[in-house]
């Protein structure tokens, strides 16, 4: 049994994460920024703990990792607000990888894009572009960490039905459901290989267990 922190608790790909994990006995904490979903999370299994990663402190990002074994980063701003997308997506991101060392959570799994590098190549005219930049650069930032770090990258994600099997070789980005997503988070998080790796993905033919095992 682990205790596993999902920061971004109410997204879709989170939602689907809680159960798969408290299912095999790990203890959950979804954190959220509204209340009103606080009902929901507990459907899933998780525990809900409403905090604003956006505004709140390093220290108080700390306190609320402390005592898990793994963090999960699976919060964003949604696009819109540049501004916003560099403080959600890169500056919050960025916060709770300092607060993790802080708190001796050295795991750290960071749910990125397939795309996501510093030569992304999203004009800055593309409204896609603040997006591309704060991930970039949080997933960057988490590299350079002395934290045992995984960047996942789903390509286009999908509604499908969760088949157990990815591509964790393609060299192209494509489709994958956010059903085998949240199976290649759980998974990652036991398989000690992926530790250090970036890993982007699509559907595929290989189970997820053999496709993150190399």
């Amino acid at each position: 049994m682990a205790r596993i922190i999902v920061i971004g608790g109410h997204g879709k790909v989170a939602l689907l994460l809680a159960p798969i994990l408290s299912a095999r006995g790990d203890e959950v904490t979804s954190v959220i920024r509204n209340a009103a979903h606080a009902d929901e999370i507990r459907a899933g299994g998780a525990d809900p703990v409403v905090f604003d990663v956006e505004h709140e402190s390093r220290g108080a990002l700390a306190e609320l990792i402390a005592g898990h074994d793994a963090v999960v980063w699976s919060a964003g701003a949604g696009g819109g607000d540049a501004s916003r997308t560099r403080a959600v997506d890169f500056e919050a991101a960025a916060r709770s990888m300092d607060a993790a060392r802080d708190a001796g959570v050295s795991r750290y799994v960071m749910v990125s894009y397939f795309g996501s590098r510093p030569d992304h190549g999203i004009p800055p005219t593309d409204s896609f572009h603040s997006y591309a930049e704060a991930k970039a650069a949080a997933d960057e930032y988490l590299r350079a960490t002395s934290l045992a770090w995984t960047v996942l990258g789903p390509s286009r994600l999908t509604l499908g039905d969760a088949t157990g099997r990815i591509d964790a070789e393609a060299k192209a980005s494509g489709e994958v459901s956010r059903a085998n997503v949240a199976l290649v988070i759980a998974q990652t998080l036991l398989e000690p290989s992926t530790v250090h790796r970036t890993i982007r993905f699509n559907d595929g033919d290989r189970p997820v267990a053999d496709a993150l095992a190399g």
